[in-house]
């Protein structure tokens, strides 16, 4: 196992060399048990670093996330193709595993987020303990109390659809809602509270759309299934070849 550590931000934790041995493939359809519950058929859409879809919208710029206001230059630049007067998506395939062509990422590629903030949204922070399955991990002991701590940055989710695989790291909070801790930490299969996006759940990068094989580069009619899984139990794959660990920025 070799550590590279990237601007304090990555840490590169194994290659494999072929994307046929990774879980991204359709020979593993079955939701692997991780611990936690499945949340089925969800509408995923997509975003980027460097984004902006919104200019006047206060949400409406991934140059920065909840959990990093320098996020463009904490992970190496647009993720993507910069067109010198914005940033736009691109395909990616299994041929590079997924990772961006026109630049190199500093930070995990495979990224998405949920809706719930636990660090500027006040209910957020001040309910995370309660509500967060983790919040009473000894290895978390004190973290719950401090504001410049995230429960849910870095995180990892296993993501399902169409008999793929692939598994991604939580580096943002959205879409549309920041504190549906029923969707997102529900047993029940809630359905998101969001009504924007077509009632998006969550939205997934570049890197997770080309894994998951999804129809549209941009798009709101994608639906996956997720959950959270615990690191230990995140399979070797073209996720694991940059893994974030930046605190709070």
């Amino acid at each position: 196992m070799t550590r590279r550590v990237a601007f304090g931000a990555a840490v590169t934790l194994g290659v494999v060399a072929a994307l046929g041995l990774c879980a991204c493939t359709p020979e593993t359809p079955v939701r692997p048990d991780t611990g936690y519950p499945w949340h089925t058929d969800i509408v995923a859409t997509t975003f980027w670093v460097g984004e902006v879809f919104d200019p006047d919208a206060p949400d409406g710029s991934q140059r920065i996330s909840t959990y990093d206001s320098a996020w463009l230059e904490s992970y190496g630049g647009c993720d993507g193709v910069d067109t010198g007067g914005g940033c736009r998506t691109e395909a990616r395939t299994a041929d590079h595993d997924f990772f961006p062509t026109a630049m190199t990422p500093r930070q995990n590629p495979f990224y998405l987020d949920l809706p719930f903030d636990d660090v500027n949204d006040r209910e957020g922070f001040a309910t995370r303990g309660g509500v967060v399955p983790w919040a009473d991990d000894p290895a978390l002991a004190g973290a719950v109390d401090d504001p410049a701590v995230s429960l849910m940055k870095n995180r990892w989710v296993v993501l399902h659809r169409d008999g793929r695989l692939c598994y991604g790291q939580i580096q943002d909070a959205g879409p549309g809602e920041y504190r549906d801790a029923a969707y997102v930490f529900g047993e029940d299969d809630r359905r998101p509270a969001n009504t924007r996006y077509n009632g998006a759940g969550l939205d997934v990068s570049p890197a997770l759309n080309g894994c998951l094989a999804f129809t549209e580069l941009d798009g709101d009619d994608d639906r996956v299934d997720w959950a959270f899984v615990d690191d230990d139990d995140v399979p070797p794959g073209p996720w694991t070849r940059i893994v974030t660990d930046s605190p709070v920025r």
